[in-house]
């Protein structure tokens, strides 16, 4: 492995001097500063424009009497392409106000020529720098806050609590965020009890990944319960949330995969309407097996879609757990490229088919996590389990 030479890792310093005998001041007062730096030199505010975008340097020194730079002209355009670099300005005997205005204006600090020693120099330069970095975290510090905030808020949208009231029923579910992903996707559930006693669940998944799709999912989930709770439900519902989604969606090459489902309340029969989505596992006390109900296209794409009602046979005290397709399109380590896929997830249910509906999908989404490949950008998964309270 190569190595970055002693000279590489001083901190580089950018002067920005259009005076060839004040650039050999800087440079001797470096020289006494006690600071090991390299010193690149640009003469104009285009030159240092090139340079700072070839070479960012970790500090820019600079005087704001440049000849091709008008009052706060040279500072502004720096500024702007410095990036992570601590910007010092130099001024004049007569212009250090100008060089408190740079300070308010975003330079971490100000030096006047002909008061300058090499001491004060390189302690100038290095608190700029500890400075700039400083400025920096707390920046990234707030922006984290604030992502936290907003995940949090689309969590709550995503994410809901059941509205049950009387039917006996048991719901657990998980949400995973996307590995490396600070921002929610667009992976949503729900389950609703409407007045006439029937449990009404969904799942889906919006393609893609980040806030613009959280928010999509969140606004697809709530269009969902209000037309549930409405009594709009089957095909038809499912072509009001295709029209709200191509109202809202931010490009046409945006579509969601979705199950609905109606568990009646004779606790035997379920009716499923599939639109591109994965399937399901059908829990039959300790065994499992995978449904595959009829299914057509997702919604919102550029193709006539027409959703069919299929019916599922539930047994006594029997359950559903449905899933996003983030809990399967998994890589499996090893030489040659494998993907767990859903009869995978089929086998690793298997094994835990005896618990109870939380301890069995923490106990699944372990086992998935544990056996395939680390990613980067895995996907998100949701899992949600549903199962009759066995009252006898």
């Amino acid at each position: 492995m190569a190595h970055a030479s002693e000279h590489d890792l001083k901190p580089l310093v950018l002067l920005v001097e259009d005076d060839p005998q004040d650039a050999l001041i800087v440079e001797a007062l470096l020289e006494d500063s006690g600071l090991a730096v390299r010193l690149e030199w640009a003469r104009s505010v285009d030159q240092a424009r090139r340079s700072l975008v070839r070479l960012r340097p970790h500090c820019v020194l600079l005087d704001l009497g440049l000849p091709d730079a008008y009052e706060f002209s040279a500072l502004s355009a720096v500024i702007e392409e410095a990036g992570d670099a601590a910007v010092v300005v130099l001024t004049g005997l007569a212009e250090e106000q100008a060089g408190l205005a740079a300070v308010t204006a975003g330079a971490q600090d100000y030096l006047v020529k002909g008061r300058v020693e090499g001491e004060m120099l390189g302690r100038t330069l290095r608190y700029a720098m500890q400075r700039k970095q400083a400025e920096q975290a707390a920046v990234a510090l707030h922006a984290e806050r604030m992502r936290a905030k907003e995940n949090a808020r689309l969590e709550r949208g995503l994410l809901p609590s059941p509205l049950l009231q009387s039917m006996p029923i048991e719901v657990a579910s998980r949400y995973r965020a996307s590995r490396g992903s600070a921002t929610l996707g667009g992976d949503f559930f729900d389950v609703v009890e409407s007045d006439d006693k029937v449990v009404h669940a969904v799942i889906g998944d919006v393609c893609g990944h980040g806030p613009d799709e959280a928010a999509l999912g969140v606004c697809l989930r709530i269009a969902w319960r209000a037309l549930v709770l409405s009594g709009v439900t089957g095909s038809a519902l499912l072509r009001q949330l295709e029209r709200i989604l191509k109202a809202e969606r931010g490009g046409s090459e945006i579509f969601v995969t979705m199950s609905t489902l109606v568990l009646e309340p004779d606790q035997r029969t379920v009716r499923v309407w599939r639109a591109g989505h994965p399937g399901m596992l059908l829990h039959d006390g300790d065994a499992v097996s995978l449904a595959e109900p009829e299914h057509s296209l997702a919604l919102g794409l550029p193709i006539e879609a027409d959703w069919h009602q299929d019916v599922l046979e539930l047994p006594k005290g029997g359950g559903l757990t449905l899933y996003t397709d983030g809990l399967f399109e998994r890589r499996l380590p090893g030489p040659q490229p494998r993907w767990l896929g859903e009869e995978g997830l089929l086998e690793l249910a298997h094994r835990h088919s005896h618990l109870d509906g939380e301890h069995f999908l923490d106990a699944l989404i372990a086992d998935v996590e544990s056996i395939t490949a680390p990613e980067a950008h895995a996907d998100d998964l949701a899992v949600v389990h549903l199962r009759w309270k066995d009252l006898t």
